[in-house]
């Protein structure tokens, strides 16, 4: 096994990758760490795929990957973390605007502190306002939701013991989220480190205002999954219940008060508290069979019964 493993997945980034990997040589190099650098091309359109060659014919620790088309940071992520060899993984962005420099502080925090993930802090950032003003209350929306007490959840550069990447899956968008899904899976010691954030030095960043919307979304979905993923039917099934109750009291209310109160009044179907009341058991109705369904759904899942061991003795 390897001191060092690095992940960098990258978009039409040819001009910066040179200039990476010469700084991170001479960090690694001065350090004395055993490495391998995992370069994932993610269907870029430039020049940056024949760079990654080139650089693997110069240095037999780099890895490159490229995708036939754009799949996202997170399948770069998640196809570089089962390739990993080393007991430290650290992943940054190709942009230049991660540094290498912090490279051996995080290792230290990893490999000598005992932490199963440390992730970077960009405290002072160089990005655009419309940029950092919409990441702060993403950021802050998340710590509220997650209970994890981070403030740059997104930053690219984080490091991570080995058994946590792998034991991760990161799919979709959820590269946003990994400290909460490395959480779920129960490698709870995780911190944060303040890190050193360069202006863009080349072309364009690749990522939209959009990504705030889908990340928002992304994360009401992992936290319903992660408290409710094995048991949907205490989610679904207690709403549900509770509407359906709270409509069939209303109905029995308005039955009993039109027989023996106002029983020459209008008719309950004029009424508009009679179709409050259908609506309110009939959605209740909808839920309770939603979650029937993912019980149904859960308890046919390969993965019912998956659970993480930490430790095993006399066994």
């Amino acid at each position: 096994m390897k001191d060092l493993s690095l992940v960098i997945p990258l978009l039409n980034e040819e001009e910066s990758l040179p200039e990476l990997y010469n700084w991170i040589l001479r960090v690694v190099q001065k350090e004395q760490y055993s490495y391998e650098i995992f370069f994932i091309d993610d269907g870029s359109t430039d020049n940056s795929w024949n760079v990654i060659q080139k650089l693997v014919e110069k240095d037999k620790n780099i890895k490159g990957i490229k995708f036939r088309r754009n799949y996202g940071k997170s399948a770069a992520l998640n196809t570089a973390f089962k390739q990993t060899n080393g007991f430290v993984v650290i992943t940054m962005d190709a942009d230049l605007q991660d540094s290498p420099d912090e490279i051996p502080s995080l290792y230290n925090m990893v490999k000598e502190d005992g932490f199963d993930l440390v992730s970077g802090w960009k405290k002072k950032r160089y990005d655009p306002v419309m940029k950092t003003i919409p990441s702060k209350f993403f950021n802050w929306v998340t710590r509220k939701i997650s209970d994890i007490n981070l403030h740059d959840f997104n930053c690219g550069l984080k490091a991570y013991n080995y058994e946590v990447v792998r034991n991760l899956e990161v799919y979709g968008e959820m590269h946003r989220y990994i400290p909460l899904l490395a959480k779920s899976e129960g490698f709870g010691n995780i911190t944060e480190k303040v890190v050193s954030h360069q202006s863009r030095k080349y072309g364009n960043t690749k990522f939209g205002l959009d990504r705030f919307i889908n990340g928002f979304l992304d994360l009401i979905s992992l936290a319903f999954v992660r408290r409710f993923g094995k048991k949907p039917m205490h989610f679904f099934g207690l709403i549900g219940t509770l509407m359906f109750f709270v409509g069939f009291l209303f109905s029995f209310w308005l039955g009993l008060d039109k027989l023996f109160i106002h029983t020459s009044g209008r008719l309950i179907t004029e009424r508009p508290e009679f179709y409050i009341a259908l609506t309110s058991m009939i959605i209740g109705s909808q839920l309770f069979l939603a979650g029937f369904l993912g019980e149904l759904v859960s308890r046919n899942s390969v993965e019912r019964n998956s659970y993480q061991i930490k430790e095993k003795v006399g066994l």
